[in-house]
């Protein structure tokens, strides 16, 4: 079982800040061994967070606080505000713009290992295949 607090993830090295306005603390990372990461995400208020996640997808769900989505590929417009979930499920081109800082809760697949830095496109380096070990008998 793996037990976190949010407060202490935040006080660590799993708590990672952007210079492009954002900051994720990474609840669960690759080295846990779920197959997915999950990450509590704060972005900031007057940002244009412009990301394209070529090897991952991701779902992420509003927890607090107001914006938009814009699909890249359609030109289509989402609002966020509590309660919507949208997911990446297309490796989809995309561009956030917070109206007021955003709290959200967001999954990754494959997971990340915590380090990851978006490259020019907007992406995360692919990582090798996920493959769980067994859980040792006891």
């Amino acid at each position: 079982m793996i037990v976190r607090n949010l407060n202490e993830v935040r006080k660590s090295d799993r708590n990672v800040r952007s210079s492009d306005g954002w900051a994720s603390a990474r609840m669960l990372l690759k080295d846990d061994g779920m197959g997915f990461s999950f990450h509590i995400t704060t972005l900031n208020a007057g940002t244009e967070l412009k990301m394209h996640y070529q090897n991952h997808l991701e779902s992420v769900f509003v927890l607090k606080g107001t914006g938009t989505i814009e699909d890249l590929g359609t030109g289509e417009t989402h609002e966020l505000k509590p309660g919507v979930m949208y997911a990446l499920n297309e490796h989809d081109r995309h561009i956030v713009r917070p109206e007021t800082d955003i709290l959200t809760a967001c999954v990754f697949n494959p997971p990340v290992t915590g380090r990851e830095i978006h490259d020019e496109t907007g992406a995360y380096p692919a990582e090798a295949d996920f493959v769980r070990e067994p859980a040792p008998a006891d």
